[in-house]
């Protein structure tokens, strides 16, 4: 395997940076090997999906960001599960938990987001478990691209897990606006699910156009991450991207 690129920040003020997607289950599986896996992926940001919402759901979050060396940034229990994480060379200026319109019999989704700083670039962040329901996760992803749009900056990455294989109508939605992180630069593995027999890529990772993608997919064979510990984390596997971010 072709390693990422580590983070950096550029003579020029652009910064390379290591975003990781991941449903974690709501914490229900081996939090130790979870802890592990983000660690040694060495993530500037890691979007979470299916993080604990009910009872201490702050102390669970908190802890898991404190053993994988990252923070709280953005959402769980307040964004119906999605939530942010990031290192401490992320400068935070606004973050925002959305609700999103609940359809009678279907699960509460929400969106975490956040505006960053990682040197002299600026970044929205958006992190998202869409549903299970085509119609729905359809008009999700539309939401989506509207929250992006207004966030009032240039460039933007969000990712989390789809519901939904590429070719599907939602996940179509979301690449026609935005780059599709692993399809643009692929790296690593593919299927994120499920973590015992791979065959589906339902999470993803996207950016917006004026973002330089250096690499994404499942970090198999990335230094610290070993099979055992994937399998036992959780039942997706996760997505990790190398970016490129223009300064401001």
């Amino acid at each position: 395997m072709v390693l990422l690129p580590n983070s950096r920040t550029d003579s020029d003020g652009s910064a390379v940076i290591r975003v990781l997607s991941y449903n974690i289950r709501s914490m229900r599986d081996d939090t130790d090997a979870l802890a592990r896996v983000i660690g040694a992926c060495a993530p500037d940001l890691v979007l979470v999906q299916e993080a604990p919402r009910f009872f201490r759901w702050r102390k669970k979050l908190a802890r898991l960001a404190a053993a994988s060396g990252q923070v709280i940034l953005s959402g769980g229990g307040t964004a119906a599960g999605p939530a942010i994480l990031c290192s401490l060379r992320v400068t935070v200026e606004r973050t925002e938990d959305v609700l999103l319109p609940l359809t009678p019999g279907q699960h509460r989704r929400g969106f975490a987001t956040a505006v960053v700083r990682i040197g002299a670039a600026r970044l929205g962040v958006l992190s998202c478990h869409l549903s299970l329901q085509k119609d729905e996760r359809y008009e999700q992803a539309g939401l989506l691209l509207d929250r992006l749009a207004g966030m009032g900056v240039e460039h933007a990455v969000a990712g989390g897990d789809l519901n939904e294989r590429p070719g599907g109508r939602a996940f179509a939605r979301l690449a026609e606006g935005l780059q599709d992180c692993r399809a643009t630069a692929p790296r690593g593995g593919e299927h994120t699910w499920t973590r015992t027999d791979p065959h589906r890529r339902i999470d993803a990772i996207f950016a917006t156009k004026g973002i330089e993608v250096l690499g994404c997919g499942v970090p198999r064979g990335h230094p610290g991450v070993t099979e055992t510990d994937l399998r036992a984390a959780t039942d997706h596997l996760p997505v990790l991207a190398a970016l490129r971010i223009p300064a401001r």
